[in-house]
């Protein structure tokens, strides 16, 4: 599998794997709960992954990749919220697994909090679109913009 791109970025690769994982545990949930907080756990915890992906792809522009690193955070501390309520109702009996992705997701909020600091204070446009631009904008003068 290629590991360019988004796939190097450790809060990308941190929050595919616990989307995962939220998506089996979520899959043993009682069968009322399946549907109710258990749909809602899976689709906030596949939406940081997806969120950070969407957002690399726009990274030419600060504030689309900071909109989008912003809302992967928030859809990261919704997931902690629906893992929560699973657990406070007993939908979710065992509190190691509780515990532990509590853990992971608080870790990988961390990380893109401080990832999301790094992007707002030492954004640079990306090397190949710096590139891409130069090309486009040579000298103009010589074309003929008459119809």
């Amino acid at each position: 599998m290629n590991e360019g791109g988004y796939r190097k970025l450790e809060i990308y690769k941190m929050s595919h794997e616990l989307g995962v994982r939220v998506h089996r545990l979520t899959l043993e949930l009682p069968k009322f709960e399946m549907f109710e907080e258990g749909g809602q756990a899976r689709r906030s915890s596949k939406s940081v992954s997806s969120n950070i992906v969407e957002g690399y792809a726009l990274r030419k522009y600060k504030n689309e990749y900071l909109h989008y690193l912003y809302r992967a955070y928030g859809s990261s501390e919704e997931t902690l919220e629906h893992l929560r309520y699973l657990f406070e109702t007993g939908s979710m009996s065992e509190k190691d697994t509780y515990e532990e992705l509590s853990r992971e997701y608080k870790k990988l909020n961390a990380m893109m909090f401080n990832y999301i600091r790094f992007v707002e204070q030492s954004f640079d446009t990306p090397a190949f679109l710096k590139e891409e631009e130069a090309a486009y904008s040579g000298d103009s003068s010589n074309m003929n913009l008459e119809p």
